[in-house]
């Protein structure tokens, strides 16, 4: 273990990955939040979503927060490939020809259960809580571990990468990638070009068309769509390397809550073993992670405890569900949250 001021590494060692591959000394970064009880079940497990850290979702723990660490004990893992874990830019040597092999999400969760109960001991996890990525791994949570996982929240998140979905991320992995500095597949240095492409691609994706025919942006502190575009979007993604968004890119198009040995692809075998309590938190604009994925999943959840579809009823698309300045839609999911962990 090597503790700093922020996080905490746990060193997973050597690991084999689904592919058959190996990644030579995999690390997780993590932080918790609050206290675990006697009983080591006060569990809330809340990965991230695509590019973000701990860091940028720890907005919503608090007292007053959808996450109140006062009552549980929350544990953020960061992806593989966000710059803090493992990642392209903190692993140049992984393996023998210098690559970066995909990591899946069934890789991402074995190393979460290993750091819970191996290092922290964990028993029973209370909650999954995740939005986009982090509710595809929630979802993966759910099924590969019934036995420990009480509660799930996906929010905007699905339990496989829809076909549209894979053809939004192939855009903006296409205007990344238009960058000069990628070069033999990968970036030789940082592609400032690349990067605003890339978010002003994203930015028609993340929110909706009511969101931009409203000019809701002006709620935000935004004076004209320009300036909205410029200050949220050209340097939305520029604090992380290139490298690491193709790979946790990779990570989101290849995921499938399925695509393993013990469900060997088929959906409903996978979304049959879940047992816990889940909650279907889709955007009701959401572009990309629509509500119908998660309706088209309702029905497989025979033996989840129960089982509640309950679209956020926001024009802010994608961005409903990690709504850090809208108030309704954080109210929304605070009352949600509240309700699942009363049952």
């Amino acid at each position: 273990m090597i503790e700093t001021t922020d996080y905490a590494i746990f060193d997973a060692g050597d690991v084999q990955l689904t592919s058959g591959q190996v990644f030579r000394s995999m690390k997780l970064a993590y932080k918790t939040y609050g206290r675990l009880n006697a009983a080591r079940d006060n569990v809330i497990v809340y990965p991230t979503s695509f590019s973000a850290q701990h860091v940028d979702t720890e907005w919503l723990i608090g007292p007053d927060g959808v996450l109140d660490p006062e009552r549980y004990f929350i544990v953020i893992p960061n992806l593989f490939g966000n710059g803090l874990s493992s990642s392209p830019s903190n692993s140049p040597d992984v393996l023998s020809d210098g690559r970066y092999p995909l990591v899946s999400y069934h890789d991402a969760i074995a190393v979460q259960h290993r750091l819970l109960v191996e290092h922290l001991q964990v028993k029973q996890i209370a909650l999954v809580y995740g939005w986009s990525m982090g509710g595809m791994q929630a979802y993966h949570w759910a099924a590969l571990h019934p036995d420990m996982v009480e509660r799930v929240a996906v929010v905007c998140g699905s339990a496989r990468c829809a076909p549209f979905n894979r053809v939004f991320l192939e855009g903006v992995k296409a205007a990344l990638q238009a960058d000069p500095a990628f070069q033999n597949g990968r970036f030789v240095t940082q592609p400032t070009a690349g990067m605003r492409a890339m978010g002003r691609v994203y930015a028609g994706w993340a929110l909706s068309h009511a969101f931009y025919r409203e000019e809701a942006w002006r709620g935000l502190g935004f004076d004209a769509l320009e300036d909205f575009l410029t200050r949220s979007w050209d340097g939305a993604f520029a604090r992380r390397a290139g490298d690491d968004l193709l790979a946790q890119i990779a990570t989101w198009q290849n995921g499938d809550v399925s695509a393993c040995a013990r469900f060997d692809g088929d959906l409903s075998k996978a979304l049959a073993a879940i047992t816990a309590r889940v909650l279907l938190m889709p955007g009701a604009t959401d572009s990309y992670f629509q509500p119908s994925d998660n309706a088209s999943e309702m029905p497989l959840l025979v033996n989840a405890r129960s089982a509640e579809l309950s679209p956020i009823p926001s024009i802010y698309g994608h961005r409903a569900g990690n709504p850090i300045h809208i108030p309704a839609d954080r109210a929304f999911l605070r009352d949600k949250i509240q309700k699942l962990l009363a049952m």
